[in-house]
């Protein structure tokens, strides 16, 4: 067998790490990580400092993975027991519509919760707009920080 080259196998993780930010449940930040890890173990590159900015940039896009949504449906004024609630039911509806399940699952639960809760119509779509918006903008991040972890892995590593 070949021995791979550690900057493909960590290139190729990192590169995941992007594709599985736009995908519910694949955890694009935690792959990225991964792949810089495992580059720095094998090398020791991209030293300490590159290391801690990179899994900085880790922490930020995981941050926004768990906290996003919940965060904006909050701010949309739903409560955290409604957040919750959601965050419970959208995952069999991701396991069974994908992506639009989390959208449905999250807009949904927020909706009947927060009318249910204050009998507005107008508060309960509010919540629900931010809360949906929350996680599209989230998962955006998620895009742009892991995108951000492969150009500053590439230049740690090439200068």
């Amino acid at each position: 067998m070949l021995p791979i080259d550690p900057l493909y196998v960590a290139l190729a993780l990192l590169v995941a790490g992007i594709a599985g930010s736009f995908l519910p449940l694949v955890p694009g930040a935690g792959l990225s990580m991964l792949g810089v890890g495992y580059y720095w173990y094998v090398t020791g590159a991209p030293g300490a400092f590159g290391l801690v900015v990179l899994f900085g940039l880790g922490v930020v896009a995981l941050a926004f993975d768990w906290v996003g949504g919940a965060l904006a449906a909050n701010v949309g004024g739903a409560s955290t027991r409604t957040t919750a609630i959601a965050a419970v039911v959208t995952l069999p509806l991701l396991l069974v519509l994908g992506p639009l399940g989390l959208l449905v699952g999250v807009a949904g639960t927020v909706f009947a919760l927060e009318y249910r809760r204050h009998d507005d119509v107008e508060l309960a779509l509010r919540a629900a707009a931010y809360a949906t918006i929350g996680v599209l903008a989230s998962t955006a991040m998620q895009v742009v920080v892991t995108t951000a972890m492969l150009a500053v892995f590439l230049l740690a590593v090439f200068l």
